[in-house]
């Protein structure tokens, strides 16, 4: 019985089949069929059901997951342990996280994190979905904070955030400016689906008015880098957070409209499994994040 062939069994598991176990791993998607046959001809017992679509584990395969996704943990914290006695850690830090948050702070986090710390290696996963980052395989994740688990601890990453309605000079000349989210009943609204199939709703806030509304308009977008490509084509009124438009908007080619409806709302999160341990390299990134909020 090989520590290796257990840990592909549960990195098959957690990577939802063999192909892309194989590209984490870095080898051929055949060594990880190889490699599982022998572990479970070595135990008596299939793990996993194989179908031409998905890969699950069976009865024996989740209890010997139970037992065995704590005690990889152990084992890989106590080898990250030796990185304390580097100079520099190393290791992988994997970070899943939305994309407005990768754009605009982790990226930039990371970079300069990478500069100070050659031997790390960084993977950054952009993912507006709730996932157990545990069970995924990630060290840390990103969200706001109402959407944490109660068992994490976080850290606050940059400012307070906020939305901005913009359109191009454009659509507005043609279609009027709106004065209060009432007004855009009637106007070509970019909406925003996610990848769990929901439209996303625009939320405004003045005095102690809260208004939340169903944009409603032609076109439907999957990110906030198509809907503000979307605003300044004169395509409608596009509701994305400040950070990417700004640019267009101190040059000309986006206006911004109900500013004083637009609430500020919480910053990002770092969020980490509550554990007495973290790999070196998690907590040099932990220790950098401090210190570059100072």
């Amino acid at each position: 019985m090989r520590l290796d062939h257990l840990e592909t069994f549960a990195l098959i598991v957690r990577c939802g089949g063999f192909r892309a176990a194989a590209a984490e791993r870095g080898v051929s998607s055949s060594v990880i069929s190889q490699t599982m046959a022998a572990l479970e001809q070595a135990l008596g017992l299939r793990l996993l059901n194989r179908t031409t679509r998905s890969v699950a584990a069976t009865e024996a395969g989740e209890r010997l997951l139970a037992r065995l996704r704590p005690a990889l943990d152990d084992i890989h914290l106590a080898l990250s342990e030796l990185d304390q006695l580097r100079e520099q850690p190393s290791g992988t830090l994997r970070i899943n996280a939305p994309g407005p948050a990768v754009d605009h702070i982790l990226c930039p986090l990371a970079f300069a994190f990478m500069e100070a710390h050659p031997e790390v290696k960084v993977e950054i996963v952009s993912d507006a979905a709730i996932i157990d980052i545990v069970g995924q395989g990630f060290d840390a994740g990103v969200r706001f904070g109402q959407q944490l688990a109660k068992d994490m601890i976080a850290l606050p990453l940059g400012q307070p955030l906020r939305y901005a309605i913009v359109a191009s000079p454009h659509y507005l000349g043609k279609r009027g400016r709106p004065n209060a989210p009432s007004d855009l009943v009637g106007h070509d609204c970019i909406r925003r689906r996610y990848p769990g199939g929901a439209l996303a709703t625009w939320a405004f806030g003045k005095n102690d008015e809260a208004v939340e509304i169903v944009p409603e308009g032609r076109l439907t977008l999957g990110s906030a880098h198509q809907e503000l490509q979307a605003a300044i084509a004169g395509q409608g009124i596009a509701h994305v957070l400040d950070d990417y438009a700004r640019a267009a908007i101190e040059d000309g080619r986006l206006v911004e409209v109900l500013a004083d409806w637009s609430p500020k709302l919480p910053s990002w999160f770092l969020y980490y499994p509550n554990r007495r341990h973290s790999s070196a390299a998690m907590r040099a990134f932990l220790d950098f994040v401090r210190k570059s909020a100072r």
